[in-house]
């Protein structure tokens, strides 16, 4: 099932944010480091921002999708029981005026699982699988780098939208006594992208192939304009030696706040 018209771009939407790149990482790019959405080397991470001399470049906001529940788990790891490679995430949320870190910033993410479904919705990609409403949903607060790192499964597809994840940044929230959150301020709603060619070696994993259902690639995607890191596309590490052995995943975002 395609995402409904809640899922195209929003172009009234009033907040910015910005991806930051240092003048450090800039200078990285300039000698062939890898850029945002490309494949760094096994055991090599990608080179986190610093603060001092930034280079803030303006990105939109994208919308949040017909999929999205209130009131989930805040934790680090979001698979449950969920079949499919892993996929590290490590997201840095920064103030996009003083570049500053955010501390205590609550990273929500929800994607859909190997088959194209999202909990809470089994059913319309076109599989049968138990829903309890909750799996590949949920968040963490940033610590005082502005990090929050998230453990998922590298997500499947459904049908009329490429590969992604949607994320959402929250600042003063509460956390409740059943371990989810509420209230606080929503300071970014966006997407985040996979290139391309990696996600076609995980298309060919046998967690996958068992998702019928044909795959929109990021060119094809009516959401993702091909804006690479300033549209949420993630740089990408090879956890190990194979395909199988999973992805972390890197971005760095700026907001605006109040």
């Amino acid at each position: 099932m395609t995402d409904t018209s809640k899922d195209r771009p929003d172009t009234s939407l009033g907040r910015r944010t910005v991806l930051l790149a240092t003048g450090a990482t800039a200078a990285a790019l300039a000698v062939g480091a890898a850029a945002p959405g490309t494949e760094t080397p096994a055991g090599r991470a990608a080179t986190a921002p610093v603060a001092a001399a930034a280079v803030c470049t303006l990105t939109k906001e994208m919308t949040e999708g017909p999929y999205y529940l209130d009131g989930q788990y805040v934790r680090s790891d979001i698979r449950e029981d969920k079949t499919g490679i892993p996929l590290k995430l490590t997201l840095t949320v920064v103030d996009d005026d003083t570049c500053a870190p955010l501390n205590n910033a609550l990273v929500e993410i929800w994607h859909c699982d190997a088959l194209g479904e999202y909990s809470g919705f089994v059913g319309n990609n076109g599989h049968d699988e138990p829903d309890n409403g909750t799996f590949l949903r949920g968040g963490v607060l940033t610590d005082a780098r502005g990090v929050a790192a998230i453990t998922t499964v590298y997500p499947g597809w459904y049908r009329g939208r490429c590969v992604h994840i949607h994320i959402k940044v929250h600042t003063d929230v509460t956390l409740t006594p059943d371990g989810s959150f509420t209230g606080g301020e929503e300071l970014h709603t966006g997407q985040l992208f996979f290139a391309e060619a990696i996600t076609t070696r995980v298309a060919a994993l046998p967690a996958y192939k068992v998702n019928t259902v044909p795959r929109t690639t990021l060119a094809q995607d009516s959401i993702y304009d091909e804006g690479g890191a300033a549209s949420g596309l993630l740089t990408l590490t090879p956890l190990g030696s194979t395909t199988s052995a999973g992805y972390a995943g890197a971005l760095t975002l700026g907001v605006e706040q109040g």
